[in-house]
């Protein structure tokens, strides 16, 4: 991907609002298939969104993502919450609710809409308590259940001793979009989670109606099962674990050098089309191969022919001792 949604959103080129629309499908379709596997990605940012030339985006940076039970009651459970860029950070980590869910990538959603929409963060906080000045500014002061669920007493007392603030209609900041984008950033702006609009309901909505088909916005099936994740194993436990999985990467290497050993050589005018072991733009690329040890090996290459073959080898480790390699033809 060459670019990505800061620097496109942040440069001189132009962004139509039909450019708008079309990340934004973009995103919360990956985001719907993200969600269906029970992750949270817990870090939603323009810089995270990679774009190419094409206008196609893809979603990126999975260190802060996290996975949901499939109890309901574990997907609301207590997770980190330092999460999120502040400036994408739900209210619910701001004010301490402890609880949350796929609302809050949801939240950072609607910070990026708005960006692209007036192409300037919309809540730039300089620290945390700017960072809820800046909400307030806008969406006005928390509903009072917001309110009674904010658990950090110094926090509501906080929140309580500001002056009450009316919200500010999305038309004043927002004027050149049409309404049914401001209507849309509205259900992903707002103070409760619970009244947050979830991805499937977005990508119904009518501003996305020109790109909305329910047959090309996957989920992932089976969803991701996390229950591992909340088991407490034993120091005895762990290390049985490590070896067997030292040993599948055993076996699953071994078997892939079997199938190359036994593979066609490509003589006579076999394996590879043109014969005499030709490979001819082959387009191969292997990556991250990990640790290959070659020791006291002969090998024989006669009359190989090896033609804009594009082979690419990347992030390998490999030590080679004591080889003896004759190469004839």
């Amino acid at each position: 991907m060459e670019s990505d949604l800061h620097q496109i959103i942040h440069s001189s080129q132009p962004l139509t609002l039909e450019h708008v629309r079309y990340f934004l499908y973009q995103l919360l379709r990956g985001l719907k298939y993200i969600h269906s596997a029970n992750v949270l990605h817990r870090d939603l940012k323009p810089s995270n969104l990679l774009v190419n030339e094409n206008c196609e985006l893809k979603i990126g940076d999975f260190g802060m993502a996290r996975g949901l039970g499939a109890d309901p009651r574990q997907a609301k459970a207590f997770l980190t919450e330092y999460v999120a860029t502040r400036w994408y950070r739900a209210p619910e980590l701001l004010l301490s609710l402890h609880r949350y869910t796929r609302a809050i990538d949801m939240w950072s959603v609607g910070c990026i809409f708005a960006e692209m929409l007036g192409r300037r963060q919309l809540f730039p906080g300089r620290n945390y308590v700017h960072q809820l000045q800046l909400i307030m500014a806008v969406l006005g002061t928390p509903p009072a259940g917001v309110m009674a669920a904010i658990g950090a007493e110094r926090v509501r007392a906080y929140v309580q001793s500001l002056p009450p603030r009316p919200p500010v209609p999305w038309e004043s900041l927002f004027g050149a979009a049409e309404p049914a984008a401001l209507a849309l950033l509205g259900r992903m702006l707002r103070f409760d989670p619970r009244e947050r609009v979830g991805v499937a309901e977005a990508l119904r909505h009518p501003f996305l109606a020109k790109y909305h088909d329910p047959e090309d916005e996957p989920e992932c099936v089976p969803a991701f099962d996390f229950a591992f994740d909340r088991q407490a194993l034993t120091k005895e436990e762990i290390k049985a674990a490590i070896v067997a999985e030292i040993a599948d990467f055993h076996a699953r290497r071994d078997g892939i050098r079997r199938q190359i050993a036994l593979a066609p050589s490509g003589g006579a005018g076999g394996g590879v089309p043109g014969g005499g072991g030709g490979l001819a733009n082959g387009g191969v690329n292997v990556a991250n191969v990990g640790s290959v040890s070659m020791a006291n090996a002969n090998i024989n290459v006669a009359s190989v022919n090896m033609g804009n073959a594009g082979i690419t080898v990347a992030n390998t480790n490999t030590n080679v001792t004591n080889i003896n390699v004759n190469v004839a033809n």
